[in-house]
């Protein structure tokens, strides 16, 4: 952790090296900090999705090296605390009221059923609790629930997240005066791909609950969803899109399609794994110090892929048997996974009524 990088890997820019730049990356000592950049082209950023493979993840392992710890893995818990019933058309979600997908609506949980799941997820070993709501935007008359979960999860020790679609500026400074710690919003795709999966909102729609969220002092979980048909232009331009926000998202999910019956893209095309791989490279490269996870679509994912993700610089997942609607690996196969990768849970300090009893292998101490 925290070591420069390999000299061998400073490119030129018409190599379509690293950030297009010609910059001494081995100079850069143990943070690398000058690397982090807000203005990268979309040009630089195509010429990374066309290096070679394995120079691709040599370069993004290089560099993750230099602000992780490449054996550790950082681990969340997702619960949906309201299912169904959302009126947005975006094409690749099961909750929205427009498609068919036989989807069981659920009200909003119960304070104490979420503190509830909480806790098991403690034991599980996660550090990071995710709820997530299917609304359109939180109503005022939810947020005294809302603020009593965050409340409740912190008092566990477990670092808090939610997901309830666009936030006004007042909503998002009540939720960080609760203790919200992230707040996740996507912009799924590129603004040129945007309006194909999605018409019921913009994409400055999004940008603007991302600054409500920034503005207010929570850190900021934004990614995507690749597989949705569009192209690689799409993926760089999602990409640059996050990169140059005024500031990195602290964690970028990266997520796979998972084609729901139903949905208008429940018959897309697989994409082909490598280039899955290679957006979660082009990721690290370009948001060194951001997690970025190894988010939806892992169940449909085989190991040697999920490793390849790991090796180019993935160090988040999300733990569990479901996400919101759709299934995820079974927590006795990610165990085993970590273990035969050597990998460990990315450690933070427990505090709250119980003591975490993780039952992840840890590579350190075997």
């Amino acid at each position: 952790m925290n070591q420069p990088l390999p000299s061998n890997i400073t490119p030129e820019s018409e190599s379509g090296g690293y950030g297009g730049q010609n910059i001494d990356v081995a100079a850069s000592g143990e943070s690398g900090s000058h690397l982090l950049r807000h203005d990268w082209r979309r040009a630089e950023i195509a010429a990374l999705f066309a290096l070679p493979f394995s120079e691709l993840v040599f370069r993004a392992q290089s560099v993750h090296r230099c602000y992780f710890d490449p054996n550790a893995v950082q681990v969340s818990t997702l619960l949906s605390i309201k299912t169904g019933a959302c009126p947005e058309d975006c094409a690749y979600c099961p909750q929205s009221t427009r498609f068919d997908t036989g989807l069981s609506v659920e009200a909003l949980m119960e304070v104490n059923q979420v503190l509830e799941q909480a806790r098991a997820a403690r034991r599980s070993g996660a550090t990071r609790f995710c709820m997530g709501a299917a609304w359109r935007s939180p109503k005022d008359r939810d947020l005294p629930a809302l603020t009593a979960m965050i409340k409740g999860v912190k008092d566990l020790g477990l670092e808090t997240c939610m997901t309830l679609g666009m936030l006004s500026d007042a909503q998002a400074k009540t939720l960080a005066e609760a203790g919200l710690d992230y707040y996740n919003h996507n912009l799924d795709t590129s603004p040129e791909y945007y309006g194909d999966i999605i018409t019921t909102r913009t994409y400055a729609d999004r940008l603007e609950t991302l600054e409500h969220v920034r503005d207010a002092g929570m850190k900021v979980c934004s990614g995507g969803i690749v597989g949705m048909g569009e192209d690689q232009a799409d993926r760089v331009g999602l990409l640059q899109q996050l990169a140059n926000l005024p500031e990195h998202p602290d964690s970028v999910p990266i997520n796979m399609l998972v084609r729901v019956p139903g949905t208008p893209l429940a018959e897309e095309a697989d994409l082909d794994p490598f280039e899955f791989v290679r957006t979660i490279a082009v990721a690290r490269l370009l948001m060194p110090q951001s997690h970025v996870r190894l988010s939806a679509g892992r169940e449909d994912m085989n190991e040697q892929t999920q490793a390849l993700a790991f090796l180019a610089g993935a160090n988040s997942i999300f733990y569990g048997e479901r996400l919101l609607t759709t299934a995820n690996p079974g927590a006795n196969s990610d165990l085993a996974l970590f273990a035969r990768l050597g990998i460990n849970p990315e450690e933070r300090e427990m505090s709250g009524e119980e003591n975490a009893d993780p039952r992840f292998y840890n590579a350190m101490k075997a």
